[in-house]
């Protein structure tokens, strides 16, 4: 098979605003080497943590994820310094172009892959790396992934664009509801519930047995319940005391001292975003008074994603798509998304 030498894709050049992202036409096409698959993007999921990634929110000296965010910052990955420039993007699907006969893998399966990529070691049982953070991901026409980090979703009947939107949102969630230990007959309360990690949860706790509520607007209150919410709250209402067996928040900021208090005694706390914010107040005596168990959910096990591909093969999952775009009008894919106007996910299209 004869490779294209250069591919279209979009670079980030250093953190900052969508100015840091540059189209390019003459991104060199990567070489697959032992164990490894060239994947043809299909489609590309928008996530926080591409916009995150961008503005260097990872560091511990940035606390808002805007676009003001200082250049000059240097741990701003998933795992610290970035190397520039860095294709992101942690959602893919796509079609295996070039693989060698050790991987498993023959051209025109379609796959995809978890965006946090377990890398376990001595000393550190819960290491990764991202896809689009500490390797180049699926904003550019080709990808190349280790074989072993891929999953055979030839046989789903979801688009190639529903499957795009799954790895990141889909993987955090069943990652949440996973440590948090959510089974059937429990209340679980879900935060930032419209979103995309939101709405998984919600579809995946329902899946479950659990019975769901969400924290969303009035406008966006409906599409909740059609994921399987029985009720929801406003983001600004009082959240009942002592209710829920569960939460899941995505969101921390000024409401997580009522979302420890929502709790039962004896109940778990599951974190893996903070879009309102990531430094919150807490009163520790409402924790260890009540015996709430707090979980910070980042690394997933393997088990996780093979969950979840079971699920997309069997067609027991299905992601909400607002709008898809032009992989070349990524800054407005963003702009849309951080406007927080549509729910569940954007996908882009190479």
């Amino acid at each position: 098979m004869t490779l294209p030498h250069t591919m279209s894709g979009v670079y980030l050049t250093q953190h900052g605003g969508p100015e840091a992202l540059e189209w390019r036409d003459d991104i060199p096409v990567p070489q697959p080497g032992p164990g490894q698959v060239l994947v043809r993007v299909l489609a590309a999921g928008v996530n926080n943590t591409d916009i995150n990634t961008r503005v260097g929110w990872y560091s511990s000296d940035v606390t808002g994820a805007t676009d003001a965010v200082d250049q000059d910052v240097e741990a701003g990955g998933w795992g610290g310094a970035l190397r520039f420039p860095r294709i992101q993007g942690g959602d893919l699907c796509g079609v295996v172009e070039l693989a060698g006969p050790e991987t498993g893998f023959q051209p025109g399966q379609r796959v995809t892959c978890p965006i946090n990529l377990p890398r376990p070691r001595p000393g550190h049982p819960t290491g990764f790396i991202a896809l689009g953070s500490e390797m180049d991901g699926a904003f550019a026409q080709y990808c190349l992934v280790e074989a072993d980090d891929l999953y055979d979703v030839t046989a789903s009947p979801l688009s190639d664009v529903e499957i795009a939107a799954i790895p990141c949102a889909f993987g955090t969630a069943e990652n949440l509801l996973t440590r948090a230990g959510v089974t059937s007959g429990q209340k679980v309360l879900i935060t930032g519930a419209s979103g995309g990690v939101g709405l998984a949860a919600v579809q995946l706790a329902a899946l479950r047995g659990a019975t769901v509520w969400g924290v969303t607007s009035l406008a966006k209150a409906e599409v909740v319940k059609g994921q399987g919410a029985v009720e929801t709250f406003a983001r600004d209402a009082t959240l009942p005391a002592d209710m829920f067996d569960v939460v899941i928040d995505v969101v921390g900021g000024p409401a997580w001292p009522g979302l420890i208090l929502a709790l039962k005694p004896g109940g778990h706390y599951a974190v893996s975003g903070a879009i309102a914010g990531p430094i919150v107040q807490a009163d520790l005596r409402d924790i260890y008074l009540r015996d709430i168990t707090i979980h910070g959910c980042t690394h997933q096990a393997f088990d996780v994603f093979g969950r979840l591909v079971e699920m997309i093969n069997a067609g027991r999952i299905r992601p909400l798509i607002s709008k898809t775009y032009p992989l070349k009008d990524i800054a407005a894919a963003q702009e849309d998304f951080q406007s927080k106007a549509f729910p569940g996910k954007l996908v882009l299209i190479p």
